[in-house]
């Protein structure tokens, strides 16, 4: 699983980008070899989609878009399906949560929040001025010569307020609201739930957590009274036994869905935890 943000900014070559600061918008088109792609991102995107079709796969659970669809997703890993018939061309919009802030801090009023939850991935209402903006962007990206920094600060700014201004898009100004009034704990605590299925390293769980690896192991603690290492196995062998006896999957479903790649060590685990082997769980549930 390899880290989406930094790929492309690791990469201006082949993916032509803009930058202001660490937010940055880039145009990916390309026709897909490979069925899934599996990735994370320590920064949110929005997503735009120009040309084609994906499922972006979360833990809470499948999101299909078409041409057309803008949506917002949260820094986090997930799957992506691709459909290798056809091409794909998609403007990426990589937002910090500081960048956000500051831009939400900046309005003349509070943002209206109104108790609304959000997902990992929420629909963003594509009113005039966000396909106005991503319009705008395109004609920069067709251009030889690359917009003034000042003019895409200006740019990245106006998109985030658009969408913070338009009273539709209720779960996505919660989120916003979030990222001025949720205590760090709390935002902690949801990136390790939205994520534990997946198999990231501790550096990268800190990544997401804006902390450094050591401040990541001492504030888990704090948080959860145990290590980051027994949290996550204990958390993804309750979810494998969750999909083994009630959502039907496979030993090997359940294994890899739960986060575990070596289906030794999974089967280990699970009967050190639970007294019975995978298989046996799956056994019963047939019977």
């Amino acid at each position: 699983m390899y880290n989406l943000y930094s790929k492309i900014a690791e990469n201006p070559a082949y993916y032509r980008q803009f930058n202001c600061r660490e937010a940055l918008i880039t145009q990916i088109n390309c026709h897909y070899q490979t069925k899934f792609d599996n990735f994370w991102s320590h920064n949110n995107y929005l997503v735009y989609i120009i040309e084609g079709r994906r499922v972006w796969h979360t833990a809470e659970g499948s999101f299909e878009l078409n041409k057309g669809n803008c949506v917002f997703v949260r820094k986090g890993a997930c799957i992506v399906e691709h459909f290798t018939d056809s091409t794909f061309c998609v403007l990426v919009f990589f937002m910090p949560d500081d960048f956000i802030r500051e831009v939400i801090r900046s309005r003349s009023r509070p943002i209206a929040a109104s108790g609304s939850t959000f997902d990992r991935v929420m629909q963003v209402e594509r009113n005039e001025a966000v396909q106005a903006f991503f319009q705008s962007m395109l004609l920069h990206f067709d251009a030889a010569q690359e917009p003034d920094a000042s003019l895409l600060e200006l740019k990245f700014k106006e998109v985030i307020l658009t969408m913070a201004d338009n009273p539709q898009n209720r779960a996505l100004n919660a989120f916003f609201a979030s990222l001025l009034q949720e205590p760090q704990g709390v935002s902690m605590r949801r990136v390790m739930e939205d994520n534990f299925c997946y198999n990231l390293r501790l550096e990268e769980f800190a990544r997401l957590s804006a902390r450094s690896l050591s401040a990541f192991k001492r504030d888990f603690q704090r948080l959860f009274q145990t290590s980051p290492g027994k949290w996550l196995l204990e958390k993804r062998l309750d979810h494998a036994m969750y999909l083994l006896s009630r959502l039907d999957k496979t030993v090997t479903e359940a294994a890899f869905d739960s986060g575990f790649e070596n289906i030794s060590h999974f089967s280990r685990a699970f009967r050190q935890r639970y007294g019975c082997s995978p298989m046996s769980v799956k056994q019963q549930v047939l019977a």
